[in-house]
């Protein structure tokens, strides 16, 4: 089976397919010839992984999925939450939204946050949602150069490196992107036996 995954950011490609373990095959955006931005103008990540998913199946008529993350800190109210990827303004950037962040949590020692991915599938026409969660906390200085987005401060609960100091195959131990990919595939297979 082959879906096709609506977005544009490689790294979400790297790790998708690294949480899916070759069980399902994915197809980019560029791989299926498709060469448009999609907006984000929605409130919450389920809204915006729905919009995603459902502009490329007007376009394909196929199988595709889309997600959305956010990082949820709590001593901000849950910000930045769907905001994770503009934080600091247009255009996006990760050391800015890093900057920003930190700058927010200046003194503040209640650094507890976790990340939320909400996957949107649509097969056989129907929506179906996943989701998945990785709680952990923000640290002070940037560590690790792999990954991207917020990786460089979060460390997840059990663990003591941040993701960018992790392999993929450490960090899908505690990755909010597989515990979501987890449920797909199951759902998948299931469909496929039934």
């Amino acid at each position: 089976m082959e879906l096709i995954f609506a977005t544009n950011n490689q790294h979400k490609v790297d790790e998708i397919r690294s949480a899916l373990n070759s069980a399902i095959g994915i197809k980019t955006l560029k791989q299926a010839g498709i060469d448009i931005e999609i907006e984000e103008p929605f409130d919450t990540l389920e809204e915006n992984a729905r919009e995603k998913c459902q502009v490329i199946h007007r376009l394909t008529g196929a199988n595709c999925f889309a997600e959305d993350t956010g990082l949820e800190v709590s001593a901000l109210g849950g910000a930045p939450g769907v905001r994770s990827a503009r934080f600091a303004g247009e255009p996006p950037n990760h050391h800015a939204n890093i900057e920003k962040l930190l700058t927010q949590l200046t003194g503040n020692t209640a650094r507890d946050a976790r990340f939320r991915t909400v996957i949107c599938l649509v097969f056989e026409e129907k929506e179906h949602f996943f989701e998945g969660i990785c709680e952990g906390r923000i640290i002070e200085v940037p560590r690790g150069s792999k990954g991207f987005g917020y990786d460089p401060v979060f460390i997840p609960t059990g663990a003591e490196r941040t993701f960018a100091e992790m392999e993929m195959d450490e960090k899908n131990r505690y990755s909010h992107r597989k515990k979501a990919a987890d449920q797909l595939v199951l759902f998948l297979q299931h469909r496929m036996t039934t």
